[in-house]
């Protein structure tokens, strides 16, 4: 790992509308308050940039919330300041997550003259019933559309997001999505299992009845870079939820469409890297891989996080306090400054690798941490190979399969 490498991660948290299912730092606001908060963004990215003068920017991702509802000229005017504070590699991968219905052609030929390179389409499902169902703004038409603009302005680098296990959804309806998705061939695909989360519309919908029939199971294929540290929690239909709203797919069926996924998304060239992620050759997300290998990230805007040099700690996630500090004192919005311990960190390198195909290295463990892995995890290790759920190649750790798929529980296994 090179500590003058720098990611970064910039928060934009406003919404056209609130998914039913979001749990992520977000919210809808006049749009006059944009350019307020990206004036005081730009004031915390100048305040920070000096503590950062001997590292290089190696990535650059703007996530939300939705950050291409922002007019074309505020993300120009956060690009002019992100170059003017950041030494930014030439050829930095910098991606925008973007929801269908909110591009133009005018702001696609803004977000390439600012360097970004990578768009990432939230599409979640291709049934515009199911799109209604998560409280999604946009149909597959719309959806369609925006790909095709984003072509035509010359991005050669698109990530789809998918969700499956969602409300109305079988087997036959997510096939479909990955096969319309696939006839588009994009770089890169993400596909993860809803999540139920507490404080969501879905938790009152879905959660609060599975916790009263007790049918909450955890499987091996949640999270994303951003929110890694949750477990996945998918729902039969337990007849306590209310017909009005349609059920779940059952845990078999969610398990069905995660191998529908892989085995489909291997046939047409696209090579898994991570639980989750999907890219032909080339394409794998860096941002994300440095996130699980533990490359420095630096998070600017509300609620972000970062972790740097051990330490880990996050912005404010209260708007009016982010609004009326002086940021440009390096830290104003920090909160809960933790240095992590050793054994936090070998935790935490332990769970992020073991997300990616490749596995965790000894030799990596061993140059970070100055201990032998197999010495650490020494008690570990044999019980979880004898049950199938890691393979041994040293100095390469990996999940098997099935190790994959009750990735969570074997994860648990490495809490120090």
């Amino acid at each position: 790992m090179n500590k003058n490498e720098l990611e970064l991660y910039i928060h934009i948290p406003f919404c056209v509308r609130k998914c039913a299912y979001c749990d992520f730092l977000s919210f809808v606001v006049p749009e006059r308050d944009y350019r307020i908060y990206m004036e005081k963004l730009a004031d915390e990215i100048r305040g920070q940039s000096a503590c950062f003068a001997d590292r290089r920017a190696v990535s650059i991702f703007l996530g939300g919330g939705t950050p291409s509802i922002l007019p074309a000229d505020l993300i120009s005017g956060l690009f002019d300041v992100l170059r003017e504070c950041f030494v930014i590699d030439a050829d930095a991968e910098i991606t925008i997550e973007a929801n269908p219905g909110t591009l133009t052609m005018e702001k696609l030929g803004v977000y390439r003259a600012c360097g970004i390179n990578r768009i990432s389409l939230g599409l979640q499902s291709a049934d515009d019933e199911e799109l209604k169902n998560l409280g999604r703004i946009h149909t597959y038409d719309d959806f369609l559309k925006s790909y095709e603009r984003t072509r035509q302005a010359g991005f050669s680098n698109i990530n789809v997001d998918l969700m499956s296990a969602i409300p109305g959804q079988d087997l036959r309806s997510w096939r479909n999505t990955l096969r319309k998705v696939l006839m588009l061939k994009p770089e890169h695909i993400s596909a993860y299992s809803l999540i139920i989360e507490e404080g969501t519309p879905f938790f009152e919908r879905y959660g609060r009845a599975a916790e009263k029939e007790e049918n909450v199971s955890y499987v091996g294929n949640a999270g994303n870079a951003e929110d890694l540290e949750n477990a996945e929690i998918t729902t039969g239909a337990p007849a306590a939820v209310s017909t009005a709203f349609p059920p779940l797919p059952d845990e078999d069926t969610d398990r069905e469409m995660y191998h529908l996924t892989k085995e489909i998304l291997a046939e047409h060239g696209y090579e898994r890297y991570e639980i989750s992620n999907y890219a032909r050759p080339g394409y794998e997300c860096r941002h994300n891989i440095g996130y699980w290998t533990g490359v420095n990230y630096l998070g600017l805007g509300l609620g972000a996080s970062s972790l740097i040099d051990g330490y880990r700690y996050h912005n404010t996630s209260d708007l009016a306090e982010y609004l009326s500090m002086d940021l440009w004192k390096a830290g104003a919005a920090a909160r809960d400054i933790q240095k992590l311990t050793v054994e936090e960190r070998m935790e935490e390198f332990m769970f992020l690798s073991l997300r990616m195909m490749e596995g965790v290295s000894g030799s990596e463990f061993l140059a970070r941490f100055g201990r032998n892995l197999w010495n650490v995890y020494g008690e570990v290790l044999p019980k979880l190979k004898a049950q199938g759920l890691i393979e041994e190649n040293p100095p390469i750790l990996r999940l098997t399969d099935y190790g994959i798929d009750v990735s969570n529980v074997v994860l648990s296994e490495f809490l120090l």
